[in-house]
């Protein structure tokens, strides 16, 4: 690459950005907003226990349950809510700072049957789901406005409420055993969008966010088979994480 194509490279890009400052829409300020939008959740769940000699189980069923207990749960469904924030601007550069809060709405549920391998024809069965409720964001912004259009990137806190539950059961003795979590997760986001200035105090916008809300765990001593007797030796261990792929679109006030 020769040094005469850097230089004029350079100086179209300079060109551009004092044009583009010169007719920059205003996006200083305080705003408040709504917003609206899909969801797309997956969560890794994982069901275990432990092999006792004076436990429930054959050894040989610890690493058969810890398969069919390894399940991928996927979800769609629906977000929105309101936003407020507030930017500063210096020419064509854009900082900002945003939170918003709404309904998240995902729930997935699994269910994976295996014969005992110690035991055909008896059979287990681990049943496990999750589902969220809501969705909390904080979040800076930094963007580059041209004409009316801004295009920023955003990333930082984001926390949500995830219900988690596993069962297991058997034909072999009518076992039963559950655990689960109803808990707050916090986590991170990290996304883009852009928003365009319909006029002095209004804009529309279109937004993606990823969010990963880390993971919950919860461990259990209620087995029973059959119901009348106890095995608290044969500890089960559930775990499962969530993540979330956010696209919504929004509108927002400036005043």
């Amino acid at each position: 690459m020769s040094q005469k194509f850097v230089t004029v490279t350079c100086v179209f890009f300079l060109a551009l950005v004092a044009v583009s400052g010169a007719h920059a829409a205003d996006f200083k300020g305080f705003y408040i907003g709504g917003n609206v939008g899909g969801v797309n959740g997956n969560s890794d769940a994982s069901t275990t226990t432990i092999f006792s000699p004076t436990g429930y189980f054959a050894q040989s069923s610890v690493p058969a349950i810890g398969t069919v207990g390894a399940q991928k749960l996927s979800s769609t469904g629906i977000t929105g809510g309101g936003q407020a924030g507030y930017n500063f601007q210096h020419g064509v550069f854009v900082l900002g700072f945003e939170t918003d809060f709404g309904a998240m709405k995902v729930s997935d549920s699994k269910s994976g049957t295996a014969t005992y391998p110690c035991c055909a024809p008896s059979a287990f069965t681990v049943t496990q789901s999750i589902s969220t409720d809501w969705l909390f964001t904080v979040r800076p912004r930094v963007g580059f406005a041209a004409g009316p259009l801004l295009i920023y990137g955003t990333g930082g806190l984001a926390m949500t409420h995830a219900n988690y539950q596993a069962l297991f059961t058997d034909t072999f003795a009518s076992a039963h055993e559950n655990g689960g979590s109803d808990d707050n997760l916090t986590g991170w986001t990290a996304g883009a969008g852009a928003e365009f200035k319909t006029g002095p105090h209004w804009s529309v916008k279109g937004e993606y966010l990823y969010a990963s809300f880390g993971s919950t765990t919860v461990t259990s001593t209620n087995l029973t088979a059959p119901a009348t007797t106890s095995w608290p030796m044969n500890v089960f261990t559930h775990t499962a994480d969530l993540r979330a792929h956010i696209y919504r679109f929004g509108v927002n006030f400036h005043f």
